[in-house]
């Protein structure tokens, strides 16, 4: 099917609308033991968001026949661990952040012992909500999220963005931090819709894989350019943080233009591995554009 902006607007603000019902219902199914953690969890997770992974999930899954029901629990499992990993980035031995998503940041609007158990709440959280969801498939689900974000994926990369910080890599190490910190779970909900609609042996598993490694990367990029061209309103947090930190970016290695045409280049590399999948993969291809022309 052929998706132009307008079609795909409607249809990432339904998938939004859908896992956001998804994960409310997760917080209602049972009384809470310790009502000022849900709390915090509720803000780290519930407040805003664009909620790009859970859509990476669901239009991967479609595209190969998954069905929305069959998605449900993998959508909501990467956003619990994205929203842990923003809770616990945003702590002061991290970024030291005040303001996400438009809010205070959870250590903020409560303190820093509760957001560092709502950002471990939130990682198990998601696990108990995906070993809940009946799969065959689902000892690979459980393995790839996992994965993507213990110390091969998301939290080796923050190890690497620590370390980082005031120094000097080249294009290359920046580009193996990233895949790690944020690429990872990108490739993760890719995989994971397609995992839920069949078996890993499929070619066109391997076809999201690349453009799913593609698309973090370019997303990643955008966001460096971000950093320094929008403001904190916009964005919902701080702008020029990482220029502040000393943070290591695209526009600083490349320059504003060299970041942009590089973020064009992956893209354009993302839409070429999706060939395999034919009119199935317009909505990724129509997302993939999306996420390096967003103003947030």
């Amino acid at each position: 099917m052929t998706v132009n902006a307008d079609s795909l607007a409607v249809l990432l603000a339904a998938d939004r609308a859908r896992v956001d019902a998804f994960l409310a219902r997760v917080f209602e199914r049972r009384r809470p033991a310790a009502p000022r953690l849900e709390e915090a969890m509720r803000h780290g997770l519930l407040v805003g968001g664009k909620r790009l992974r859970p859509l990476l999930v669901y239009l991967a899954g479609r595209a190969l026949g998954a069905s929305d029901e069959t998605l449900d629990a993998p959508a909501a499992a990467v956003e619990l661990i994205h929203a842990y990993s923003l809770v616990h980035d945003d702590l002061p031995a991290m970024d030291d952040d005040d303001l996400r998503r438009g809010q205070p940041t959870v250590h903020r609007a409560f303190d820093e012992a509760t957001a560092i158990l709502a950002g471990d709440a939130l990682q198990t959280l998601a696990f108990e909500v995906l070993a809940c969801a009946a799969h065959p498939r689902l000892p690979a689900l459980i393995l790839t999220l996992a994965t993507a974000a213990g110390r091969d994926g998301m939290v080796g990369g923050q190890a690497l963005d620590l370390a980082a910080v005031g120094g000097h890599p080249d294009v290359e190490a920046l580009a193996t931090m990233h895949a790690h910190k944020t690429g990872a779970l990108i490739r993760a909900a890719v995989r994971m819709g397609a995992l839920t609609a069949v078996e890993e042996q499929d070619p066109r598993v391997a076809a999201l894989d690349d453009y799913a490694e593609a698309l973090g990367l370019a997303f990643q990029i955008h966001d460096d350019i971000l950093d320094v061209t929008g403001d904190t309103q916009t964005l919902g947090k701080a702008s020029g943080a990482d220029a502040a930190r000393e943070k290591p970016t695209y526009p600083a290695l490349l320059g504003l233009e060299g970041a942009r045409r590089r973020a064009g280049e992956l893209t354009e590399e993302a839409l070429v591995a999706l060939a395999p999948l034919g009119e199935a993969g317009d909505p990724l291809a129509q997302l993939a554009r999306y996420m390096i022309e967003r103003d947030h």
